[in-house]
């Protein structure tokens, strides 16, 4: 069970989701490294709605907890091995809701924290099913490494987002540079899905995003929130 501090309380927040949603190309310099990426589904073309896809609970693991790539990937015999970062804005939930408006959506959002997107390529890119794997493999969800509260941050569409690999900024950008902006996303899901208290929404990735080696240290940093840092223990090796 992963407890997080709330800024500016004395309080935890239990993580507790009873589902994930996240989104995909939701960042235009995104879309643009598609060439780079190389993942089904994954074209030069701005989504006309949000793009969803589920990440299962067991991915999530706490500030300095290690993201574990797992020994089972090497019987594929691909030949290269590829595990990336994505650093992204998360919103939980705080109450239950169904086919909310973008102009209430806000106001169903308790809190913000910062996730790392983990992604196994080579499982997201071969699965007829789609990403569901890829994304869903235990520790690929870390997350913190506090919650803020909705009230305690009323601009978090202005938020500058970066990712540090071993000390080197790999991913800058800004939640302004967003696609869909946050209350057009909480609606969309909640037309989709009811959403519960404790649920998660990430809300995309921008670019820059990159492969993850054994050893590798990784930072999650997006502004008023904190710096959500993780090691990496690739057990294929």
């Amino acid at each position: 069970m992963i407890k997080l501090p709330i800024k500016n309380s004395s309080h935890a927040y239990t993580v507790n989701p009873s589902k994930l949603i996240a989104l995909g190309l939701n960042y235009r310099s995104h879309i643009a490294e598609s060439v780079s990426v190389k993942v089904q589904g994954f074209t030069n073309e701005v989504p006309k709605e949000p793009l969803l896809f589920p990440k299962t609970p067991n991915v999530l693991v706490g500030p300095d907890q290690p993201i574990v790539i797992p020994t089972f990937l090497k019987t594929y015999g691909f030949k290269t091995l590829r595990t990336d970062y994505e650093a992204e804005l998360a919103l939980i939930i705080g109450d239950q809701c169904k086919d909310v408006s973008p102009v209430e959506a806000m106001a169903h959002i308790f809190g913000y924290t910062c996730m790392n997107d983990v992604s196994q390529r080579n499982i997201q890119n071969s699965d007829r099913t789609g990403w569901y794997r890829g994304k869903s493999l235990d520790t690929f969800g870390p997350i913190g490494p506090q919650v803020v509260l909705a009230q305690d941050l009323p601009d978090p569409q202005n938020l500058n987002i970066c990712c540090r690999l071993n000390g080197a900024t790999v991913q800058e950008g800004n939640t302004s540079q967003m696609i869909f902006k946050i209350p057009d996303i909480v609606a969309f899901v909640s037309k989709n899905f009811t959403l519960m208290p404790g649920d998660i929404i990430l809300t995309g990735t921008p670019a820059g995003v990159g492969p993850l080696s054994h050893g590798d240290t990784v930072e999650v940093e997006i502004e008023h929130i904190g710096i959500l840092k993780n090691t990496v223990i690739d057990v294929t090796i």
